[in-house]
């Protein structure tokens, strides 16, 4: 009995060894930038890539793994789930399905999660090839116009103050809607043409069209802040309305200047990019911004009800509206990118 319970032991205890081989094939480790192609370069970034055509199951493990896009992956990955459960909390004591009131909250909730999961699977997947790595960008692209659509929503329709309200009220959302737009093709005209060598261009076609989006969609905001009394009744939403102008503010400035990395070259493959750190401000802003739409819904039903009365259906269908256009943009930048692709092989 014993010599057989020893077999079995042994047995497993080979097996057991056996299991860092079978998953080896799995586990690749990163690669230099050298050996990834230039699309894929990222500044003083010169480590920590993860190899190309390797199976789709191997960029899901590298989830739990090192490499230079595990921050900007887990980032936007628990930002998402805490949507998801703050979605489930409201969910409870606020009635989507019947309170027109409520469709432009859910419309910026369900936007803030979707450009969160789609920037989580673009980090994580993007590795695979060439193809990929331009269509799950574009993917992230479309998730950040529905964002911005959400966002000068949940603005437009709870934030604002009357008098504010009266001036713009004839274009804001259309240019919302176009703004919108032209970020999601900007930036994927911009992952199309340039690279980094053309910095000045890519800039101008991607960061133009989302500042001009941000300085209408935050408009209201800061029409509120700017005008509330010091000394006037307390507003429990200004203090979160403030805090998501100041991570956006720091979030832009990391977005568009690479440090700490260039301060540190190839020393930052893992952890200390500025892309993670814009993250890390884009959620902190969106989470705040979440809680001062909230707040507002709750807290200013008078004035809202009587600004947008039963728009918000209209509203909900520009939405669809945006959406509706920037994936039908990221499919024909996919696809030309699908045309170039084969015609360098050729």
């Amino acid at each position: 009995m014993a010599t057989v319970v020893t077999e079995k032991l042994s047995h497993l205890f080979i097996n057991v060894r056996q299991v860092p081989q079978l998953l080896a094939p799995l586990s690749p480790s990163t690669v230099s930038s050298s050996e990834v192609p230039k699309v894929f370069w990222k500044p003083y970034i010169h480590t920590g890539y993860r190899p190309v055509q390797q199976t789709w199951c191997y960029y899901f493990s590298t989830l739990f793994q090192q490499h230079n896009e595990a921050i900007n992956v887990w980032t936007h990955l628990v930002a998402a789930l805490i949507l998801l459960l703050r979605f489930q909390q409201l969910s409870q004591r606020v009635d989507f399905g019947q309170d027109l009131h409520a469709q432009p909250l859910l419309i910026i909730i369900v936007a803030s999660i979707t450009y969160l999961t789609f920037s989580t699977l673009a980090h994580l997947l993007q590795a695979k090839s060439e193809f990929w790595h331009y269509s799950f960008f574009f993917m992230d692209y479309v998730g950040v116009a529905i964002y911005q659509y959400g966002s000068a929503l949940g603005h437009y329709y709870y934030a604002i103050e009357p008098s504010w309200h009266e001036k713009i009220k004839g274009f804001y959302m259309p240019a919302a809607v176009l703004l919108a737009w032209l970020s999601c093709a900007g930036s994927c005209y911009a992952k199309y043409q340039y690279h980094q060598s053309a910095r000045l261009l890519s800039r101008l076609c991607q960061e133009l069209p989302s500042g001009l989006a941000y300085m209408l969609d935050i408009s209201p905001v800061v029409h509120r802040i700017y005008t509330a009394l010091p000394s006037g009744q307390a507003d429990p939403a200004l203090l979160y309305h403030k805090c998501q102008v100041l991570f956006f503010l720091i979030g832009a400035f990391f977005f568009s200047h690479p440090y700490p990395e260039k301060w540190f070259p190839g020393k930052c493959h893992f952890f200390g990019q500025s892309h993670q750190i814009f993250h890390v401000c884009l959620v902190l802003c969106t989470l705040a911004q979440i809680e001062a739409v909230v707040l507002d819904y709750e807290s200013r039903r008078q004035i809202y009800s009587t600004l947008q009365g039963d728009l918000a259906h209209n509203f909900s269908a520009l939405c669809l509206f945006t959406v509706t256009c920037s994936v039908l943009t990221a499919a024909y930048m996919a696809r030309k990118v699908k045309n170039k692709l084969s015609f360098k092989e050729e």
